[in-house]
């Protein structure tokens, strides 16, 4: 069965005066290779960084992943190595799931080693990854619009002809669902709803707690997405060309952490 985003809902997006900020706290040297996305571990105290570390869909194997302190102080930019062009990100109790390229990489966290790689059938393009609580996986595949699911290490297609399906965020049973400039839900009988519609093609997803959402646009723009359908523009860093892919996010600090891609390094911002 296929699953269109247009014919679900009409959306009015409103944009409103700021009454949010990010405070920057620190960034990294440029010595980040090619950073896509961030997971902060926040019972081990790291951040998890993958590293593209080439062409961005180049099976080469450059790409790895990064740990960094959450004080941007301490880095490992040789913590998994061997992978591909590795994007997004999600972990369950002991596994880190990596997106790369056509197959799921997963971490053995405590052993800092690749346990197994989860061949997605027909992938393009994997981009993000997000958790539920109760383990399931689910990853998007930019280049073909497809949402998989990957329950008990078992792939399985979730929903299709998902136009510019990027980012992804489970929070409890629905799933937010970057697909272009639109900000969508999938409820849990895969009913879509539009949310917002930004000015740039949605990349990080994270929940604030409150209803609200960050979102950013790789090509470097920062935005805080209110319940009701308004946006405030966070941060905007395109013009010094820096861009803001897959935002990890502390929610207990309310501290974001943005890898800038091109710009090899990572940021973090304080939001207020």
């Amino acid at each position: 069965m296929k699953h269109l985003l247009t014919p679900f809902a009409l959306c009015l997006t409103f944009t409103v005066s700021a009454q949010h900020q990010l405070t920057k706290l620190w960034h990294t040297d440029t010595i980040v290779a090619i950073p896509e996305s961030v997971l902060p571990d926040l019972k081990n105290n790291t951040l998890y960084v993958s590293l593209i570390d080439g062409g961005g869909w180049d099976a080469d194997g450059k790409g790895g992943v990064a740990k960094l302190s959450p004080d941007g102080k301490k880095y490992n930019g040789s913590w998994i190595t061997g992978l591909n062009a590795p994007k997004g990100m999600g972990s369950y109790g002991n596994r880190l799931f990596v997106a790369d390229i056509n197959e799921v990489a997963v971490i053995d966290i405590k052993k800092g080693v690749v346990e197994k790689k989860i061949s997605i059938p027909g992938a393009e393009g994997l981009n993000d990854i997000t958790v539920t609580d109760k383990g399931i996986v689910y990853v998007s595949d930019s280049r073909a619009a497809k949402i998989w699911k990957i329950e008990k290490d078992i792939p399985s297609l979730y929903l299709e002809d998902v136009k510019g399906v990027n980012g992804l965020k489970a929070v409890k049973n629905d799933l937010y669902i970057g697909a272009g400039k639109s900000f969508v839900k999938a409820d849990a009988q895969k009913k879509l709803s539009t949310l917002i519609e930004l000015p740039q093609g949605i990349d990080g997803i994270e929940p604030v707690g409150n209803g609200d959402f960050i979102l950013t646009a790789w090509a470097g723009y920062i935005f805080y997405a209110h319940a009701n359908g308004k946006f405030e523009t966070l941060l905007e860093t395109h013009l010094e060309k820096k861009n803001s892919a897959d935002i990890g996010f502390d929610p207990a600090k309310r501290i974001v952490y943005v890898p800038t891609f091109n710009g090899k390094t990572v940021a973090a911002y304080r939001l207020k």
